[in-house]
This record gives C-alpha cells, sequence and structure tokens, in this order.
C-alpha cells in the first residue's frame, strides 16, 4: 500500500467541460455522508466490542469464516488531487487511489480483522490487476471477482474543496463493472456468507442490474443478512425519478440500511432529514435496523423497538471519501460476529461508536483504502476521546 500512498499521475493539460458527454463522465457535487462540521466532543462509557479475531503469534490476524461478508458491486481507481481546493484543471498532480463502496466495506472490514469477500468486475487490465492485488493484499476473499477483456476498469477524478468535501467526475461508459451477468456470480459464496452488502450503482445497467438482483435473492433464500447502502450517484443514472425508483425497488428486501441527511432528503423528495417522522416513513415492515449518518455529529438509528442517536468523534477532515463505508464497515464487522446485538440497544450503541470512529479516522486521511483504519486504531483514537 506504500506505493498507493506515494503514486501520483500528472497531467500537463486538463481541460474539462460539462458539455463533453462524449467521454463518458459526470459530474456530481454535493456533501458526503461525512461533511466536515461543528459538533459536541463525543464520548465513550463503555467499550465493549463484538469480534472473535485474534492476532496469531506471527502478527497475523486469523478470521472466523462463518463470520464473512460479502460486498457486492463495482471496484474503481479513484484519482484525488496532491492539492486541495484547487478544480480537476488546476490540480497540478492526482495520487491513485483504489475505491468503489462495496469494495471499501470489504477492505474495511478486513482491517478491522473481520472476514469479508467481493464480487463484482473489474477490466482486464493494468487498473484492474492492480484492484485485484489490491484485496488480496488485504486478506479480501476475491474468488467472486471478474475481468473483462472487453472494457476497462472504472475511474473516477475526485476534486477536493478547500474543507474535504468532494466532487466527482466518473470514466464509465461502459466500465466492466457494469457488466457483470449473473452467470458469472460465485453463488456458493454468496451462499457462506452471514452478511450480503450492496449498494444501488449496480442497479443502473443491465446485465449488472440481473446480477445484483439475482445475487440478493441467493443470499436472502439462503438466510444470508441483507445490508444496504444506496450510495446516492444522481448523474450515473437516467433521471432523478429513475434513481428514486431503482433505489426503492430492492428498499424491503433489505434488513438493514444505511443513508444520508442528503438521501432522506432526494428519497422523500425534500422532506426535512431531521424529522424522525420523516425517517420513519423510510422504515419497513421487515427491516431490523435503519441508520441515519450525520458526520462527525455522528449517527441515528432505527428499530421497531427503540431509536436514538449516538455521537462521533471530531476530526480535521482532509478527504471524506470512503468516511461512510468505513462506517458500515466498523458496524458490520461487529454485526457478524454477533447478529443479537440488534435488539439489544446498549451493545449496538457501542457497535455505533466503533463505527462513527471508523467514518472519522477514514477522513484524516486521502483516499478511501488507503485511509481505512485498522482495529487498534480505531480504539486507540476511542480511549483518547474518552481520556
Amino acid at each position: 500500500m506504500a506505493a498507493l500512498h506515494s503514486s501520483t499521475l500528472c497531467f500537463s493539460a486538463v481541460s474539462v467541460s460539462s458539455g463533453r458527454r462524449s467521454f463518458g463522465w459526470c459530474q456530481l457535487s454535493g456533501s458526503s455522508a461525512f461533511p466536515r462540521c461543528r459538533a459536541p466532543p463525543p464520548t465513550f462509557p463503555s467499550l465493549r466490542l463484538q469480534g472473535r479475531a485474534q492476532p496469531s503469534d506471527n502478527g497475523a490476524v486469523e478470521k472466523d469464516e462463518s463470520e464473512l461478508v460479502v460486498c457486492f458491486g463495482e471496484m474503481l481507481i479513484d484519482f484525488v488531487p496532491t492539492t486541495s481546493g484547487l478544480s480537476l484543471a488546476e490540480a497540478p498532480a492526482f495520487k491513485k487511489a483504489p475505491g468503489g463502496a462495496p469494495a471499501n466495506v470489504a477492505v474495511g472490514i478486513s482491517r478491522l480483522g473481520g472476514s469479508s469477500a467481493f464480487i463484482g468486475k473489474v477490466g482486464e487490465d493494468e487498473f484492474g490487476y492492480m484492484l485485484a492485488d489490491i484485496l488480496k493484499e488485504n486478506n479480501v476473499n476475491s474468488e467472486g471477482m471478474r475481468f473483462d477483456p472487453g472494457a476497462r476498469t472504472a475511474l473516477a477524478f475526485v476534486t477536493l474543496r478547500k474543507d474535504g468535501e468532494r466532487e466527482f467526475m466518473f470514466y464509465r461508459n461502459p466500465s466492466a463493472d457494469m457488466l457483470l451477468k449473473p452467470s458469472e456470480l460465485d453463488l456458493e459464496l454468496i451462499k457462506k456468507a452471514k452478511i450480503f452488502h450492496y449498494g444501488s450503482i449496480s442497479l443502473i445497467t443491465e446485465p449488472c442490474k440481473s446480477a445484483h438482483v439475482a445475487a440478493a435473492k441467493a443470499a436472502k433464500d439462503a438466510g444470508v443478512i441483507l445490508s444496504y447502502d444506496p450510495n446516492l450517484r444522481l448523474p450515473l443514472w437516467p433521471s432523478a425519478e429513475s434513481a428514486r425508483e431503482g433505489i426503492f425497488s430492492i428498499w424491503e428486501t433489505a434488513d438493514i440500511i444505511k443513508i444520508s441527511e442528503e438521501e432522506i432528503s432526494f428519497l422523500t423528495q425534500g422532506e426535512d432529514p431531521f424529522n424522525d417522522d420523516v425517517v420513519r416513513k423510510l422504515y419497513h415492515p421487515n427491516l431490523k435496523l435503519l441508520l441515519v449518518t450525520e458526520g462527525p455529529a455522528g449517527c441515528r438509528y432505527y428499530t421497531k423497538e427503540f431509536s436514538g442517536r449516538v455521537t462521533g468523534l471530531m476530526v480535521e477532515a482532509v478527504d471524506t471519501t470512503g468516511a461512510g463505508d468505513a462506517f458500515v464497515a466498523g458496524l458490520l464487522t461487529q454485526l457478524s460476529s454477533d447478529v443479537t446485538l440488534l435488539k439489544d440497544e446498549e451493545r449496538l450503541r457501542d457497535a455505533l461508536r466503533f463505527a462513527n470512529a471508523c467514518g472519522a479516522l477514514t477522513v484524516t486521511e486521502r483516499g478511501a483504502i488507503p485511509a481505512l483504519p485498522t482495529r487498534e486504531a480505531v480504539l486507540s483514537a476511542m480511549l483518547k476521546s474518552v481520556a
């Protein structure tokens, strides 16, 4: 991973125009799941965290495969400017960093000592091979990864404003992740999972949409817990209405849903994301847990029996890319080892404190996967916040 932190891609001339659609890119601006804002200092009254992964004598982490979390969807290359606060045209150089929300979660879980696998498709190109190596280096099961000889690995250029917030420009026309077929799925790997995690980007185009539906059905039929983070990227959809319909098309199959305030406003067509009654409209009858991320202010949680808010950590934001994915990884790592915490509010709050800390630490470095924290780093940060 050291090479990733030092790699740069320089452009002597970069011009970007919103009208040049022939390159297959689109631009997105808006707040992330973890915007930088002011919040009261968090308190962590207890640290009873779940998980049975233990370091062995040689320092490696021994993982329980019965706690496997399978993550489905896109994996790509993020190009992040080395200088914040500049437009893409003004940026003198970019660092390449592996990304893609489901892949971020898979690596995040492994970094935290959990067991994870990734299912998705990349190009049969240098970037695709690099991403496969990243998964292996991070002890993520990549048996379900496929390579497409006719399409490139997706790229995303991510501009960083002075406050660490992001704007995206995607290159996928089409990219390999959009071309995963149902026949290419590793169904046995999916059926072995404790949790199956996914987003909504894989629902935008065929054949990946059909592969997504088939994978989720296989998981559901096998009794696997389904975890859903819509991860709204509106310009990737044909229209706002198609995005809303697509996200809701699989809403009621999920057991756990994580959304941001921005996504609540979008899905409810402008209603107040801070109003509990508005959020409760998104709670379907079979849902076990609904989470709303609020950046360093923490998160809200909703179950049938209880609801509340857990505060987060105050940090200096450098790049918010991957913070929401780190949060999800923190929670799923805890949940995969003990699903009963969904019924125990105090233990769920402990798990969410841990998840909040995972998200907070991720914004202190550039890139998504390079910034994902280890379990030791998270626990250390939590203890320091108490002190």
